[in-house]
């Protein structure tokens, strides 16, 4: 944990966070880094007859009543986790949330670390019952990155039939939990008029106002942003280039400016248009309270979302507190707790289905029918569309 979190600058706080979490494609989405994990990966020394016992407990799958499930898991009476900042989608909220209510001690293990680090953990410390993690919080990647190597135990909550097909694996090795759209923030201060929609911005009136979040090589949510330009123009899934293409365009006319949209840069007019993750700029508005005031919106074409995956170690030294976990993650309370947190929850249509998200709450957030649009590519489209980005964004957008 860095100096700035124990001094509890919030700010600071929440930005040193966004930084650890979006540089997943850099490890992930065929960049010439690679997998920083795939060394650790590559090979698995034999099971001892303990490991194996373990992973025998670890592999049931669904079935277990609920009644029957807290009891075992409180005779387990811990839980270890990994990477869950409390500033992000209302983790710190959801653990003590869960603490309190079952009683089960969670032992939350290096906040910060990225997907990459996460599987790094499971290999390096399943002979370790205090550091290996019984539960981890991955980007798709690295979920399906770690079934292929079997690392996951599969489990199906009592609310899997509820989760979108296209954000869980049908097995059950991992499953979606929250996702977060790209969306449009405006410090009002300095943009008068608010941009709608992706052609909205190759107005002249948004000269050197227009950023997205990092370098899209490297950083997950600049990465994404792309995707949601090619979907507003022309393109698809399977075909990123005309985001390319759009960026190119608004580099052109001077209206996108190829630097980071830290938080206090937003809040200084430096970079006034932020494109990014809907979940982290509904935050910065809340958090500013109207000083600067901050519009956020979810243009109607190009929606495109990225989530991330829970997933329970087969090396669990507390398989039935993970089970228990994830039962409270996917319950009403527990994806509403990530509402509140402003990340959108994996069974979001469902819970606006059933009239269960709280009046007050839904105000907060932009309108639900912009959800219902996301598009989520899969797994094999990012990687196809990162290796495009990879070659083109540097001769196309920033001419070098």
């Amino acid at each position: 944990m860095s100096d700035e979190r124990r001094e509890g600058d919030e700010t600071r706080s929440l930005e040193h966070v966004r930084l650890s979490r979006r540089t997943m494609l850099k490890y992930a989405l065929g960049t010439t880094a690679g997998l920083a994990g795939a060394s650790m990966l590559s090979g698995f020394r034999l099971a001892s007859a303990h490991q194996m016992m373990r992973s025998a407990v670890a592999m049931r799958g669904a079935g277990i009543p609920i009644g029957k499930l807290e009891h075992l898991a409180k005779k387990e009476g811990k839980l270890t986790v990994i990477a869950l900042p409390p500033n992000w989608a209302n983790y710190g909220q959801i653990i003590r949330t869960f603490q309190k209510k079952y009683g089960i001690a969670v032992n939350s293990l290096a906040p910060d670390d990225s997907s990459a680090q996460e599987l790094q953990a499971v290999v390096s410390y399943k002979n370790s019952q205090s550091l290996e993690p019984d539960a981890v919080d991955v980007g798709p990647p690295f979920a399906a990155k770690g079934k292929s190597e079997g690392l996951w135990a599969p489990y199906k909550v009592a609310t899997w039939n509820t989760i979108p097909d296209n954000l869980k694996d049908p097995d059950g090795y991992w499953t979606g939990d929250y996702y977060g759209v790209v969306a449009f923030g405006a410090n009002r201060d300095v943009v008068k008029t608010m941009p709608e929609d992706w052609k909205d911005l190759l107005k002249p009136e948004y000269r050197n106002m227009v950023s997205i979040d990092g370098d899209p090589r490297t950083a997950q949510d600049a990465f994404m942003a792309v995707f949601g330009a090619a979907l507003a123009n022309g393109g698809s899934l399977d075909n990123i280039e005309p985001g390319i293409e759009f960026f190119a365009e608004l580099k052109k006319r001077g209206n996108f400016i190829p630097v980071d949209n830290y938080p206090a840069d937003i809040a200084k007019g430096t970079t006034p248009i932020a494109i990014k993750w809907d979940y982290l700029l509904i935050g910065y508005k809340y958090q500013w309270h109207g000083n600067p005031p901050l519009t956020v919106v979810v243009p109607p074409s190009g929606v495109v979302g990225g989530f991330y995956c829970q997933a329970i170690s087969r090396y669990s030294y507390h398989p039935d507190a993970a089970r228990l976990w994830e039962e409270f993650l996917y319950s009403d309370e527990g994806q509403i707790l990530y509402l509140e947190g402003y990340a959108h929850p994996v069974r979001y249509n469902n819970l606006v289905k059933e009239g269960k998200i709280p009046p007050a709450l839904a105000k907060k957030l932009p309108p639900a029918e912009a959800y219902a649009r996301a598009q989520f590519p899969t797994v094999a489209q990012l990687n196809k569309a990162a290796r495009v980005v990879q070659a083109q964004w540097g001769p196309k957008v920033l001419g070098v």
